[in-house]
């Protein structure tokens, strides 16, 4: 079981790190919350160190290691207790958690059903039946400190960094990928991912067209 890794960003993706130890990387998986959040957590040679969650992902066929990380027990404790809802596994749980998790936690202690719907994946009846699994569990995770998350200029920077590269990769010349970017990030500053400004390039394309 790995229950910890240590070791430096060798590559970032939009839900993932790839985290090198000792010459060997391995993929760790966060919640989007937390990728927001991760470079205040590195050190300025790009090391940073995650509490990881550690599970098989079951299909017929095979059975996957993965591995999701956090940057402390306290969040992997949410985690922990999040997945404890029917019908939400660590994967679905890791897509829903885009959200500060101090939110989320004042959302199910709140019973606020229309903001807990809104989470990817969760829906109505999920909603529900989270309040009814996790309402007054949860009042700790309320104190964490982490609903101040903004996009700030590195932020912005770099899922444009990342968007460039899958565009080129695309076949798109550099200065057509760049134009696009710049033209989807002025009309659309509030993006958070690479994933979403990608996203929002293909439908601009499509309107054009």
């Amino acid at each position: 079981m790995i229950a910890q890794i240590s070791g430096k960003i060798v590559k970032r993706g939009t839900d993932f790190l790839l985290v090198e130890v000792n010459g060997i990387s391995y993929e760790v998986f966060l919640p989007q919350t937390l990728m927001q959040r991760v470079r205040e957590a590195q050190g300025s040679d790009g090391h940073v160190d995650l509490i990881t969650y550690h599970y098989h992902q079951l299909e017929p066929s095979r059975s996957t290691p993965m591995l999701i990380g956090f940057l402390n027990e306290i969040e992997k404790d949410f985690f922990q207790q999040f997945i404890t809802v029917s019908g939400i596994g660590p994967r679905a749980a890791l897509r829903a958690l885009n959200k500060p998790i101090s939110v989320i936690a004042q959302a199910i202690d709140e019973g606020d059903i229309n903001f807990l719907k809104s989470l990817p994946g969760i829906g109505l009846q999920r909603a529900k039946e989270v309040v009814a699994k996790l309402q007054g569990k949860v009042g700790k995770f309320g104190l964490i400190q982490d609903s101040g998350v903004v996009q700030d200029k590195e932020a912005g920077e770099d899922i444009a960094k990342d968007a460039l590269a899958v565009l080129m990769q695309l076949q798109y010349k550099k200065s057509e990928a760049k134009m696009m970017i710049e033209k989807v990030l002025k009309d659309a500053p509030h993006l958070k991912t690479s994933e979403e400004l990608l996203n929002e390039i293909y439908k601009q394309r499509q309107r054009r067209d």
